[in-house]
């Protein structure tokens, strides 16, 4: 029996418009009421999920995963629960690393802002921060260090003419010391060592009580494949890469055909 549902939000709740889909509203507040745990598991920071949490309309207390698995948040007093910390050792690491790539920027998501290590915000990096509703802050190397604040995870951001080189020549090297995905086309991601969607909700599930039997999980990109992985009820949406496809165990519908609300009928309400 699925008592857990973890939900990609980007291509999986959320269709091309960026908007969740009344069927899938309504699904989700069906399983809920059944008694299942919903969890939004995300590559996006908390600003870029509360106003699609709150759409969702759920009373109970439920969690979500951000950060690609850095971050896990109890929605009742949004007290942060679990998380994963970039240490200013590891700063100089990921900043060394475009030391001949300029065109590179990395990002940091932190626990009260968003910034661009540097002496500007390029276009390409404050069009994302938009994306989740918040604004890129510039601040230096040092700066960044000496902030009262945790940095959950880092990202490069460049154009893809641009990242894909810096990806073939630095992944390798980088994947010693963080967890790294590449998770949009124009995004790298850089996590601390050993943490991902998977972990997350791995450590979730445990604190809930719950075995991977009883977890469901539904995405379709890079950084949804160890969370499916790891959910013995997994599903691809009808929009997901043919890597996501081959390793899930079902799949619904696209993200514009609320896919979501598909499965949840299909495989967990059985209507």
């Amino acid at each position: 029996m699925i008592k857990l549902i973890a939900i990609d939000l980007d291509g999986t709740l959320l269709n091309s418009d960026k908007k969740i889909p009344e069927e899938n509203v309504k699904a989700i507040q069906a399983a809920a009421k059944a008694g299942v745990k919903i969890v939004l598991c995300t590559g996006r920071p908390k600003s870029g999920i509360l106003p699609f949490f709150e759409k969702l309309g759920l009373d109970d207390e439920e969690y979500i995963i951000m950060n690609n698995g850095c971050t896990i948040y109890n929605t009742k007093n949004w007290e942060l629960v679990f998380h994963a910390q970039v240490t200013n050792e590891e700063l100089d690491t990921l900043n060394e690393a475009i030391a001949d790539y300029p065109d590179v920027c990395l990002t940091l998501t932190g626990e009260k802002h968003y910034y661009a290590v540097g002496s500007e915000v390029p276009e390409l990096v404050q069009y994302d921060a938009s994306l989740v509703f918040d604004t890129a802050i510039a601040k230096s190397l040092d700066e960044m260090k000496a902030l009262d604040e945790t940095i959950f995870q880092a990202m490069y951001m460049a154009k893809a003419p641009q990242l894909d080189p810096f990806q073939a020549a630095k992944e390798e090297e980088l994947a010693k010391d963080f967890s790294v995905v590449r998770s949009q086309e124009y995004i790298f991601e850089a996590m601390p060592k050993g943490y991902t969607k998977a972990t997350a909700l791995k450590a979730l599930a445990e604190k809930l009580g719950l075995s991977q039997a009883e977890v469901m999980a539904l995405g379709d990109a890079a950084n949804d494949l160890e969370m499916l992985e790891f959910a013995d009820h997994s599903v691809a949406m009808g929009n997901a890469t043919d890597e996501v496809k081959a390793i899930c165990r079902y799949e619904t519908t696209t993200n514009n055909e609320a896919g979501v609300a598909k499965a949840i009928y299909d495989y967990v309400l059985n209507k």
